[in-house]
Parts: C-alpha cells; sequence; structure tokens
C-alpha cells in the first residue's frame, strides 16, 4: 500500500546533518557559536555553498537560523536543497533503525521519492 507524506522538516539529529552535508558534498558541521552579519547563532554550522555565513542548526530546538540578505549572501535554493537533504537521511536513518529496507529515486522535478519497506533490512 502506497502513502505520500509531506513533511515540514525541524532539524534535530546531528547525525542526519552530517549525513546531509556528507550528500552534499560539503564540509563537515562544526558545532559552536557563529556569527550571522550582526548577531551570533550557537548549534551545529554548516556552511553551504556560496553563502557568505553559516546555516545554524539548533537541535534543541529544531530552527534554523541564517542571515542570507535576502539572498544576495546566499542563495535560497541551497538551502532548500540541505533541507530536503537532512530530510532524505533521517528518513533513511530512522527507517534502517527499525529495520526496514530504504531505496531512493531522484524524480524529474528535483525532489526525491524514498521507498520504505517494511521488514527488509539494506
Amino acid at each position: 500500500m502506497s502513502h505520500i507524506v509531506e513533511i515540514q522538516t525541524e532539524i534535530r539529529d546531528a547525525a542526519a546533518v552530517r549525513a546531509g552535508c556528507n550528500r552534499l558534498g560539503l564540509q563537515p558541521p562544526g558545532e559552536g557559536t557563529f556569527k550571522l552579519f550582526s548577531k551570533t547563532a550557537s548549534g551545529l554550522g554548516v556552511q553551504l555553498r556560496d553563502w557568505r555565513y553559516p546555516v545554524v542548526c539548533e537541535l534543541d530546538t529544531g530552527k534554523v537560523q541564517y542571515d542570507n540578505y535576502q539572498g544576495r549572501w546566499g542563495d535560497p535554493k541551497r538551502l532548500d536543497e540541505f533541507m530536503q537533504a537532512y530530510a532524505v537521511e533521517r528518513a533513511k536513518l530512522e527507517a534502517r533503525k527499525q529495520g526496514h529496507s530504504v531505496s531512493e529515486q531522484r524524480l524529474a522535478d528535483g525532489s526525491i521519492k524514498v521507498t520504505v519497506q517494511v521488514g527488509g533490512a539494506a
């Protein structure tokens, strides 16, 4: 039986953040306090490609803080790519933790179809 799921992503899993960075060929995230132009934010800092300041993931709250100056300091598409990579990696980690097998397929529109087979390990 097929189920379509739409996810609003909160960033709460450090392993999935690391896996998402790896998936996109980014440097591993750093933990600490990061400067975002006129303020600072603490958490896991992810340096997106061609962004002036890092994206900071606050794992306790699930929120993401960043300053891209309305796209002038970083293309919002790069953030969307990271959020998608995080969500896919988080889903795969959780499914495998529960003993399910997972496959994925990139669709023509850029979205990713993740299929979880209940009961099979992969």
